[in-house]
């Protein structure tokens, strides 16, 4: 089979990453970052009704008799087979009794044969979300930093520090473009986005580690002169079709959730699945194209710097 030059291609994927988290920063500027109201505080009222209601009605609807802008999505409810619609306001005070009768009767007006309903209201309060977020970033800390140091003990005869913070830093990469999925798609930062970013945690670290597997046994095999470049690129070759058939194998089947999610148009998972699909691709590039010759080229620098003193 014949040999990928990854390492001496690194400017090129150092180039698409680069590229790609820069316009992840743009977008998080130019399109906003949406918090969803466990992170933002506020109402959600669920609304039953019969036959159809137009969304965009329903929503202008609502938004002139409170005075303010809300959010509406459709959810299909799982006992009726119906769709129900979701309104969720950010004005962290809630909503006052008044408001709620005047929201009902222009509903009612607005739609006098769809038997509208207010089912249930609830406030949030976004004291709670925040805390869960808070202990979700000490808990990706903490697993970065044991990351670090067991990948430097168990790979210690390949400077095992340097690999260690290498693979970090590509878990942070494939955590960027996670989060760069969920903000040009337009998805509301919310429970799904950390459950994707812990999820992406444990996946990602895998590849990196067959990797780093490959290149700890060929450095015990080949000569000793053999190059980093070359020690690499060995490695990595011999680790591709490995790691593409398990890639391959959790992308269909997290794909298929995506679609299906799709079609009964259940956003809750979508949320999750489509994400969680990008980082996938994001944690096989990483752990291919960005690990190996980052580390590669950290130890020519090291050789280099010690030969010139």
């Amino acid at each position: 089979m014949k040999q990928v030059d990854i390492v001496g291609r690194r400017k090129i994927w150092f180039s698409i990453s680069s590229a790609l988290i820069v316009l992840i920063i743009a977008a998080s500027f130019v399109l906003g970052v949406k918090l969803d109201i466990q992170f933002s505080g506020g109402t959600i009222i669920t609304y039953t009704f019969t036959g159809q209601a137009d969304k965009a009605s329903f929503e202008k609807t609502v938004e002139d008799s409170l005075g303010q802008p809300v959010t509406l999505r459709e959810q299909y409810d799982v006992n009726t087979g119906l769709p129900n619609y979701i309104i969720t306001l950010t004005n962290k005070s809630g909503i006052t009794p008044d408001q709620q009768i005047a929201v009902n009767e222009a509903l009612q007006t607005q739609f006098p044969d769809n038997n509208v309903n207010a089912a249930s209201i609830s406030n949030v309060d976004p004291t709670i979300g925040r805390d869960f977020f808070l202990k979700s970033i000490v808990a990706v800390v903490a697993a970065s930093i044991l990351m670090i140091i067991y990948i430097a003990f168990r790979f210690r005869k390949m400077n095992g520090w340097s690999a260690g913070v290498i693979a970090v830093m590509a878990l942070l990469h494939d955590l960027i473009i996670a989060y760069g999925a969920f903000v040009i798609c337009g998805f509301p930062l919310n429970d799904s986005f950390i459950a994707v970013m812990l999820t992406i945690l444990g996946y990602s670290i895998n590849n990196t580690i067959i990797v780093y597997d490959r290149v700890r046994e060929n450095r015990r095999l080949l000569p000793v002169k053999t190059t980093y470049k070359d020690l690499v690129n060995l490695s990595v070759n011999q680790s591709m079709t490995r790691s593409i058939n398990t890639t391959v194998s959790t992308v269909i089947a997290v794909g298929c959730v995506c679609a299906m999610s799709l079609i009964y148009h259940v956003n809750s998972i979508l949320t999750f699945s489509l994400p969680l699909l990008v980082g996938m691709f994001a944690g096989f590039f990483s752990s291919m194209f960005i690990s190996g010759p980052l580390w590669a080229f950290w130890q020519e620098r090291k050789r280099a710097q010690k030969s010139a003193s």
